[in-house]
């Protein structure tokens, strides 16, 4: 039994060592290069999956986002600490 994968992989007579014209053509996408990242950085941490199930159903109960969420947990914590909001305004420029 062939493996018609492996088969269709393996470059045909006369074309070994010649990569394919529609590989090179592509480019790879990568997320740190994305034009809506363009002057922001990422800030996370990690928690248990509940925070995440949780943080997510407040997001669909408030037709809003994890994002906007976020945003507007630091503009508060921000504010307890009396430094300027701007979670949520850097967010949207």
């Amino acid at each position: 039994m062939s493996n018609k994968f492996a088969a269709a992989l393996k470059p045909k007579e006369g074309q070994q060592g010649q990569p394919s014209p529609a590989l090179d053509e592509r480019k790879p996408i990568s997320p740190h290069n994305r034009p809506s990242r363009k002057g922001v950085k990422h800030v996370g941490g990690y928690f248990g999956p509940e925070v995440s199930k949780q943080l997510r159903q407040i997001a669909l109960d408030e037709d809003s986002s994890v994002q906007a969420l976020l945003g507007e947990a630091l503009d508060m914590l921000f504010q307890s600490r009396e430094k300027p909001t701007i979670a949520q305004t850097s967010v949207n420029q």
